[in-house]
């Protein structure tokens, strides 16, 4: 058996991790490339003949695990594609909404690049489409947490809750002779809403992230504090506040804050806008659920005291309800996608806000290099947006106690669950710095040797 590793290795996005056994192939993960160095590999040519591979095993929606499935589909994958129940739900919303970005994109692209006499890089066209995208949801078939099911003769896997987002999961593969477990994103411990990570005994080979390989996150009791303290400078000024949040989780827990905030009176009754249609049909999926939260958020909504059942919270849904709120007089917290403004409505959010110096732009999740929100959080002085350099004016925050990925420690606290050291440790999912320091801290610490594979790097699993 080969591991190969066609992505989030030596970068974050793109996860991709491919299992060859003689003429069998299984493919963990499916993800797209966000950083803007590595785009061209989601219109490259697949390493693999699509058609050969057998399944894909599916660890949770994020779109740098799922958002390349309609492409594979388009070019000849026809496999069965297994994940958890609500992660085909949240799938679903995602691949379908990325499609229409990628719609709307490539129209405003082809248009802006017709008027400058000019060409991109890449395909004026969608990389795949919402017709694409509906067609890719006819293999889903989903899998119980805790039940194995065979992938292929001699192959069994299982869904083990990682505690990241609704639905995500951790994944062991089992043959007859080793066990390959491949972390997914690990989740964190004690966080709203959803319940802590799977731990394991053992495992002959590790695939583990480490996005936050190399720091600590803020004490979680500090994020209310922290954004409090934003909200209500903000305010004094006159200003608008600005949250890039990924629909999926993040945009559900930040409103179980701002909720919490104004029942405490930590901060005014002010309005919040979701702009993102994604993160309304999601909030949905969490309704429908709620057996996955953990103990105090199910006691939450027994009483009768949902979170999300924010008293000024308005939803766009249409673009006109979104154009309105540049309309709005004082302060407004307004909630849009994508998280690392990649794409979707928070780009034109941040173009009427970043260059009014009385507004702040708040970043509540991890930020790849290469994308718009690392320009801006690494201090950029002007960016580009929609084609334009725009001046940043706006005070930026990143408050990371938000974050659905475990830390250092956290990381090293699930790891260290395994009983014995494994034969082969294989970290990805990381910028290199994080990689390093995670490598050297399980060196350190545990006396584990571990390896930072490359792209497209192969392994022989003995």
């Amino acid at each position: 058996m080969e591991l190969r590793f066609l992505g989030a290795a030596g970068n974050v996005t793109g996860s991709r991790f491919l299992i060859e056994q003689d003429s069998a192939r299984i493919l963990v993960d499916c993800g797209l490339f966000q950083e803007r160095e590595y785009l061209e590999r989601n219109w490259s040519p697949f390493p693999v003949e699509p058609s050969t591979i057998d399944a894909i095993i599916l660890t949770h929606a994020h779109l740098d695990h799922s958002g390349f499935i309609p492409r594979l589909v388009n070019l000849g994958f026809s496999g069965r594609i297994y994940c958890t129940e609500a992660t085909a739900e949240i799938t679903h919303i995602a691949l379908v909404d990325a499609a229409h970005i990628f719609e709307e994109d490539s129209a405003f692209k082809k248009k802006r690049h017709e008027k400058e006499g000019r060409r991109g890089p890449y395909p004026e066209i969608p990389l795949y489409t919402r017709q694409d995208a509906e067609k890719a949801m006819k293999f889903f078939s989903p899998v119980s947490y805790g039940k194995p099911f065979e992938v292929i003769p001699g192959v069994k896997a299982t869904f083990h809750d990682a505690g990241h987002i609704l639905g995500s999961a951790m994944v062991t593969i089992d043959t007859k002779d080793f066990r390959i477990l491949f972390s997914g994103d690990v989740g964190r411990w004690n966080k709203p809403i959803l319940r802590d990570p799977t731990v394991f005994d053992y495992a002959d080979y590790l695939v583990v992230e480490s996005t936050y390989g190399d720091r600590l996150h803020k004490d979680p009791a500090e994020i209310s504090t922290i954004l409090a303290d934003i909200i209500n400078r903000t305010r004094r000024v006159g200003g608008n506040v600005v949250i890039p949040s990924f629909s999926i989780e993040r945009t559900q827990e930040v409103i179980y804050h701002l909720n919490k905030l104004m029942l405490e009176e930590a901060i005014p009754l002010l309005p919040v806008f979701i702009d993102s249609p994604m993160a309304d049909r999601v909030n949905h999926v969490f309704d429908r659920f709620a057996d996955l939260y953990d103990d105090e958020m199910k006691e939450l909504i027994s009483s009768g005291r949902s979170p999300f059942q924010l008293p000024t919270l308005h939803i766009t849904r249409t673009v006109a309800e979104s154009k309105s709120i540049n309309y709005i007089r004082g302060t407004a917290i307004i909630i849009a996608g994508s998280g690392m403004c990649v794409g979707g409505r928070i780009k034109h959010h941040l173009v009427n806000n970043i260059e009014r110096k009385e507004c702040s732009v708040i970043f509540v999740g991890h930020q790849a290099r290469g994308t718009l929100g690392r320009e801006i959080v690494d201090g950029a002085k002007s960016v580009r947006i929609l084609g334009k350099k725009r001046s940043v004016k706006a005070k930026i925050f990143e408050i990371h106690g938000f974050s659905g990925h475990a830390d250092r420690d956290e990381l090293l606290r699930w790891v260290s669950s395994l009983k014995r050291t494994p034969e082969g440790v294989f970290i990805v999912h990381g910028e290199p710095d994080q990689a390093e320091g995670f490598r050297k801290l399980l060196l350190q610490r545990l006396g584990w040797s571990a390896n930072i594979p490359s792209f497209g790097e192969v392994v022989r699993l003995n």
